[in-house]
């Protein structure tokens, strides 16, 4: 039997990157997908038919994470087609670096509606579904700027800093109904993003890692299949960061 056989997890901005892996891991898995993103379009309707190939249900959905109402619609929508749900992955999130000097109160206002107002109306959203099954798995994806900052990133790190401290706040709160609240914490990982970044500034972070390399989507997947699974059914509250010991 496989690990998530028969459950039903939701990935939020799963259409790229490493909400695309963990989304194809989890049904890999044989959990069947629901996931979202701010649009549905050609590149979500091929993740939705690469998931259905793997003989799970899966359903792509738009909907914008940062706004409250959208999040209950959508969830609303997804109980209705799967049933259940058992694992929520808060993946969505969105990036405008700058120095605060030259910050805008629009970039701030947006990273942290899209980054951590996401994962209070997704929780919100799913929360009564899982303390009436009483069980459930929420995974907020956080960062390692989140953990130790980063220059230029003030307002991004303090939207995954939030979401850790969320994060052992709900596990508390849902913790005597079987819900589990876990966040990881990516380092630098090569998605099409940084692979947009000079070749110079790749090599420099690299001479940072200790393991010399950067993580792949697929490695933030295998911890989220982890703990989304019952192996890690006594694991809760807890901040995993996959970095390559650049954050120790």
């Amino acid at each position: 039997m496989k690990l998530l056989e028969g459950k039903t997890a939701i990935v939020t901005g799963a259409s790229r990157g490493i909400g695309r892996a963990i989304a194809i891991t989890l049904a890999k898995a044989g959990a069947n997908i629901a996931f979202t993103d701010l649009f549905y379009d050609d590149i979500a309707k091929s993740l939705e038919n690469e998931l259905n190939e793997l003989n799970v249900k899966a359903k792509g959905y738009a909907s914008n994470a940062g706004d409250f109402n959208d999040c209950n619609s959508v969830v609303e929508n997804i109980l209705s087609d799967f049933g259940r749900i058992d694992v929520l992955v808060n993946n969505a999130g969105i990036t405008k670096d700058n120095l605060l000097m030259r910050m805008t109160e629009e970039d701030w206002d947006a990273v942290i509606a899209v980054n951590l107002k996401s994962v209070f109306n997704m929780t919100k959203a799913v929360q009564r579904t899982m303390l009436k099954q009483r069980s459930g798995s929420i995974i907020n994806i956080s960062s390692v700027v989140g953990v130790g900052g980063n220059a230029g990133q003030s307002n991004y790190s303090a939207s995954k800093a939030g979401i850790i401290g969320f994060t052992k706040s709900i596990a508390k709160e849902l913790g005597s109904r079987n819900i589990r609240t876990n966040a990881v914490a990516p380092g630098f990982i090569v998605t099409e993003m940084t692979g947009k970044l000079p070749k110079e500034v790749v090599e420099g972070w690299f001479e940072k890692i200790p393991l010399k390399r950067g993580g792949t989507p697929e490695e933030v997947a295998n911890v989220v299949l982890f703990l989304a699974s019952d192996m890690a059914s006594y694991v809760s509250g807890q901040v995993i960061n996959i970095c390559g010991a650049m954050t120790t």
